[in-house]
């Protein structure tokens, strides 16, 4: 490797993905509050799946209901979800992000990725980038620059929209050593909660933390690495090898309540099938299964099964519906959902990672 190369982490993410698509589809609604969920309409239970930059100043948000939304937002245009027009957006992108000169490309989703480089100058790189994504896609990006992954991603936030902005061990703390900790990539309200209980409360403290302390609070392996996290610490090199869904589900919402067994099992079949077209796609043998349930008016519960391993779609289904009997008998379900993990095969790495859907 050329000696005046430095190895750098780049996170790409596509700025507001979803409604700067759907804006290149309609161009009368550029610079208006655009709003994206459920089916277009004011369905009680729809939510917000994206909004454009001009709604989210409103204060509207991911999983916000549409109907609250359109509130905040009288004059808003709320378009339905439609994920093969994302996807094939998505495709393109990435397509664009791996023909740049020397990059090892991770995806993470449709909107994201990091790309491994040698550079000297990769800011210029990122500038190059972002022209050819737009070039490419007419969508805009912003770009992180670190030395670990866990920099290059949070570093992102700080450059949207359409920027660029490094982070690296030399200025790490200096810019995110008294943000909450709440602002670090993987800490979520809840153990934001908890480090708060032990009066660690910034990004600095959490750093300086007594791994003790942290141990004794999240145990031997998440306490050590939350303080990692805090350090911008991590791995150093992107990994090009091609994901694999540890599991495929769905999930519905329905409008009136279930209210009886029959009602419940004709839904979970429903799901068992659009899952299992799914699964078998990818012709690998399920091994677990979970059944979602959001019982009115909002508490959830998730019942999880391991299964010997199978192929047998009226074996899954039988699993399935073996969960259907732990459902709470006489409480009404607002929401269901189905998930079946499958094996993965040798040297395959896992795309297990949280969605919006919460599975």
């Amino acid at each position: 490797m050329d000696s005046g190369l430095t190895p750098w982490v780049l996170h790409v993410d596509l700025d507001q993905f979803i409604a700067a698509v759907e804006v290149l589809r309609h161009p009368e609604l550029a610079g208006k509050p655009v709003i994206v969920g459920g089916r277009g309409d004011l369905a009680e239970r729809a939510v917000v799946s994206t909004a454009s930059y001009e709604a989210r100043s409103f204060g509207v948000g991911s999983g916000m209901p549409l109907r609250i939304a359109a509130r905040k937002v009288p004059d808003a245009v709320i378009l339905p979800v439609d994920a093969e027009a994302y996807t094939a957006a998505s495709h393109e992108v990435m397509a664009t992000l791996r023909e740049q000169p020397g990059a090892t490309v991770q995806v993470l989703g449709w909107d994201e990725a990091f790309l491994g480089i040698d550079s000297a100058d990769p800011e210029t790189y990122a500038r190059n980038l972002q022209r050819a994504v737009l070039e490419r896609t007419r969508l805009h990006c912003s770009v992180g620059i670190g030395d670990t992954l866990v920099r290059a991603k949070v570093a992102t936030g700080f450059g949207k929209p359409r920027g660029v902005f490094r982070l690296t061990a030399a200025n790490w703390l200096d810019v995110m050593g008294n943000r909450p900790t709440i602002d670090l990539w993987g800490v979520g309200s809840k153990v934001s909660r908890r480090l708060s209980g032990h009066a660690i409360t910034t990004v600095a403290e959490l750093a300086a933390a007594d791994t003790e302390t942290l141990v004794a609070e999240f145990g031997p392996r998440m306490g050590p690495w939350y303080r990692s996290l805090a350090r911008g610490e991590g791995a150093r090199v992107v990994d090009d090898t091609p994901w694999l869904a540890r599991g495929h589900s769905r999930e519905t919402t329905y409008q009136q309540d279930l209210r009886t067994p029959a009602e419940v099992e004709a839904a979970v079949r429903e799901l068992v099938e659009r899952v299992l077209q799914d699964v078998e796609a990818e012709a690998r043998p399920v091994v677990g299964v979970t059944l979602k349930v959001r019982y009115a008016p909002f508490v959830t519960r998730s019942y999880t099964k391991k299964i010997p391993e199978t192929a047998d779609r009226q074996a899954v289904l039988w699993r399935a519906l073996d969960l259907v009997g732990r459902i709470e008998a006489g409480r009404p379900v607002r929401l269901l959902g189905f998930r079946a993990e499958m094996s993965l095969p040798d040297g395959a790495r896992d795309r297990h990672t949280p969605t919006r859907s919460g599975w």
